[in-house]
Order: structure tokens, then sequence, then C-alpha cells
């Protein structure tokens, strides 16, 4: 202030040493957040020495005292925050004795620093609040990209099971009916024409179900016709499948007991997938003769039962198999593979629970 508007005349000119010693009350600010404590002690006992020893260039203002004080609220740890509070609180009684003596001033002295004290604990719990907030968003933000990813996984292992099922399945009847063709031309014409046919028949079936799985991963571009979005298989088509079958020579056997009922659409889908699966396995490996394929629907559950006469169980862990157990697992249910009844041929056994709820029950 004396630079812009000069001193009474009857006071001395302020001096270099009044400028230093003020500043000296301003400069330990710079490392408050690095020692709080330790800052608070500087500045007051600049601004005391201040006060007892020059007439400085203006009214010494608590402010650098203050701004200590609440840093000290904030940062530090509890038994600190205390010790320093009842050493300003003993500081504040001979200061305000030593100046005025007022209650007014005395007052005012402990309010301001009761407030700067609040607003420091204040200003340490909503960053502490800010952090927590952030931490949870980081955490939130793993635990989505932890869930993406492990659905993006799911969705690929849902998608292979889809694409084996369809593909093992129609290749496994064309090779058959391919490897019968030749011998039925020789021996009885009509049926290479059968089977040819039912080569191509089993082809465009599956052509038409690859179609309708990609054409649901692709996304469409603007313009582009939409692709089609035909119904996952169920079990009214398993005649269908069961024709295809047939006619590779196969005898098979359709039977359904209990009283069946509308399914979800995903159920249906897998019950349908389950038994394609297990009739490939049949047409690859088991050299059979006859097979039985049974729906068994109960109150809670519905069991699919694929029964074959052929040279009993080899591996149990294959591919198709482990895709029928992960299907059956997907709904709450169970699959098993093992001998026939007896010990003869073999048998794929899947239970599925069935949803009550009319929310859970497809068309």
């Amino acid at each position: 202030m004396p630079f812009v508007v000069p001193r009474s005349a009857d006071l001395p000119p302020a001096t270099w040493a009044a400028y230093g010693l003020t500043t000296l009350t301003v400069v330990p600010l710079v490392a408050r957040r690095r020692a709080p404590v330790a800052v608070l002690i500087a500045v007051l006992a600049a601004g005391a020495l201040y006060r007892f020893t020059v007439d400085g260039p203006g009214q010494p203002l608590p402010y650098t005292g203050l701004v200590a004080f609440y840093t000290v609220a904030e940062l530090s740890a509890s038994r600190q925050r205390l010790a320093v509070a009842v050493l300003v609180l003993a500081a504040v009684f001979p200061s305000v004795a030593w100046n005025t003596g007022e209650a007014r001033e005395l007052l005012f002295s402990l309010f301001v620093f009761a407030a700067a004290y609040a607003f420091g604990r204040f200003t340490h719990t909503r960053k502490a609040y800010i952090r927590a907030m952030e931490d949870r968003a980081r955490q939130l933000e793993v635990t989505h990209r932890i869930e993406a990813e492990r659905a993006a996984a799911g969705e690929r292992a849902r998608i292979a099971r889809e694409m084996h099922d369809i593909l093992s399945h129609a290749v496994s009847l064309m090779i058959v009916q391919a490897e019968a063709g030749p011998v039925a031309v020789r021996t009885a014409p009509e049926r290479a024409e059968a089977a040819f046919d039912a080569i191509s028949e089993t082809g465009r079936d599956a052509m038409v179900q690859l179609r309708r799985m990609l054409g649901v991963l692709r996304e469409d571009a603007p313009g582009d016709t939409p692709s089609p979005r035909a119904p996952q298989p169920s079990p009214a088509d398993l005649p269908a499948l069961l024709d295809r079958v047939r006619s590779g020579g196969l005898e098979v056997t359709y039977a359904v007991t209990g009283l069946p009922r509308p399914l979800p659409a995903a159920t249906g889908a897998t019950v349908y997938r389950i038994v394609q699966e297990a009739l490939t396995n049949v047409v690859r490996h088991a050299r059979a003769n006859r097979v039985t394929v049974e729906l068994a629907h109960a109150p809670a559950e519905l069991t699919v039962t694929v029964t074959d006469d052929g040279r009993g169980p080899g591996a149990t862990t294959g591919l198709g198999l482990v895709g029928i157990r992960e299907r059956a697992a997907a709904h709450g249910g169970r699959a098993t593979a093992g001998p026939g009844p007896g010990g003869r041929g073999f048998q794929v056994f899947a239970t599925l629970p069935l949803v009550t709820s009319p929310e859970g029950v497809g068309s």
C-alpha cells in the first residue's frame, strides 16, 4: 500500500526489513501441502515477529495463518490436527489481549479459525468422496469390460457349437449318402436317385441354416436388403430332421411322452441341436441299424434321450458331446453320454428344466 497511498507523515517510512517480514508470512505457503504443520508454525512465527519488531508497511492480517490452518485441517492426521488446533487456540487469546483485548476481536478470531478448520475438513471429505467415486467408476469399467469379454467368449462358443452342429450333421449325412450312391447305382438305380436327392436336400438345409446364422451376425449396411431373421429350429422341426437321417438307411423311431407344451425359443432350439448332434454321432461313429429319439415331458423338466444299437461307447469327450453338455448347462440342466440299456449301443441323455412363468414361454 505505501507504493500506492503514502503513509501518514507522523509514521516512519516503511523499511526493507518490514517488507521482508511481510514476504516471510506468505512465501512458506508454497510448501503448505508438503509440510502443513511446519508451514503454519513458520507463518505464525513470521507474523509474531512482524508485530513485535517492526512497524510494517500496512496492517498485518491473519490470511496466511488461516490458509495454513485450513491446509492442516485438510491434510494432516487426526493427532496432528488436534495438537495444532490446541496450539492455535492457545495463541489466539494472548494475541487478542496484546492487540485490543476486546471480546469482539476474540470472538471474530475464534470464528474465522474455526471456519478455516471446518472448511479444511469439508474439503478433505469431498476429495475422499470424489476419489471413492472415481475408484468405483474405474472398477465398474473394469467389471463391464470383463463382463463384455466373457459375453463375447460365450457368444463365440455358442456360434462355434451352432456351426459345428450344422456342418457336422450335414456333412456326415452327405458322406453316408455319397458312399451308398455308387453301390445303389449298380444294384438299385431308384435308391441311387433317392440318395442324391437326400444329399441335395441336406446341403440346401445346411446352407439355409448357415445363411440364417451369418445373416444375424452381419451388420446390415445402409441401403442393403435386411438379412433374413428366420426363427431358430425347434422340436417341431425334428420330424424333418429324422426323415433326412432315415434317407441314409438308418431306422429311426421317434416318441413323445407326457403332455407337450410350448417351450421358450432358446430351449426349443437346444432340444433340436442336442438331437441333431446325437444323430450325427450315430451316423458317423456308431455303425448302428436303429436309433430311438424320445422326448419325455414332465411338469418341471424335459428329458431328451437318443439311443442306438451300434458298437457301443467310444470317446465321450468329443466336441459334439462337449457341446451337448454345454447347451444343457446353459439352461440349468445336465447331459450324460455312455452305454445304452444293458450295456449295448450308445445313449445320450439330457435333462432341461422348464420355465413355468408366462414370460419364459415362446410361441
